[in-house]
């Protein structure tokens, strides 16, 4: 059975751009709808966070569809912690969004240390909507950025803009600058894009999807 990483933010606010504290998390889908999939296709997910900390859901993500769900994933009451674990134990990590991985997984070093292990392992990294954000960690030490020339995808500039959060900054162009080939589909489109063993998807409408693409390349 493959085994997969699931790296969840520990972050429950996340300080905007005029400084102000805003509420945030993980987003419901994005969690519930990827592990429902890849466990599906025989896939074996192991949820972490920084520090093992009970991760926080973004109530804007809970509609009714995933309250439930979310509710009853055991995972997410005992994660594992982050930096206690290594490449060598899993064929795959997986970043999901919500605004939370912008406040703590794009600075951990622990991440970045596990993300630049997949990627050299030529191991299966996949990030959704603000997940991507976890990519910014991975910078090596001579300052270059491990995923520099992939293509990739991410919750876009106009997707951010018309959701009215005054952000810090935009994910998109941090992974521009460091490198990325960022290309984004419409707003609010089911977008996936995979470039050898990348797979990075845009928005929530993009879940099911990106874990299929995962699933299918664990299954390759």
């Amino acid at each position: 059975m493959k085994k997969l990483l699931m790296v969840v933010s520990a972050a429950d606010s996340l300080t905007l751009a005029d400084g102000t504290s805003h509420p945030t998390g993980f987003w419901a889908e994005e969690v519930v709808e990827s592990v429902r999939v890849l466990r599906e296709a025989g896939v074996e997910v192991t949820l972490a966070t920084p520090g093992g900390v009970l991760p926080t859901v973004d109530k804007a993500s809970l509609d009714g569809r995933f309250d439930d769900a979310v509710t009853s994933l055991e995972d997410l009451r005992a994660p594992a912690t982050l930096s206690e674990l290594d490449a060598a134990g899993f064929d795959a990590i997986y970043l999901p969004g919500g605004h939370g991985p912008m406040a703590d997984l794009a600075s951990d070093p622990a991440l970045g240390a596990l993300l630049a292990d997949f990627h050299d392992g030529g191991k299966v990294v996949a990030a959704l909507c603000h997940g991507p954000a976890g990519l910014l960690s991975a910078v090596r030490a001579d300052g270059t950025f491990v995923f520099a020339g992939k293509e990739m995808t991410v919750f876009s500039n106009e997707e951010e803009r018309q959701g009215g959060l005054n952000v810090p900054y935009l994910v998109a162009d941090r992974l521009a600058e460091l490198g990325g080939r960022v290309t984004t589909g419409e707003p609010w489109s089911s977008t996936v894009v995979v470039d050898g063993t990348l797979v990075t998807g845009q928005n929530p409408q993009s879940t099911v999807a990106t874990a299929e693409r995962v699933a299918s390349l664990l299954s390759a």
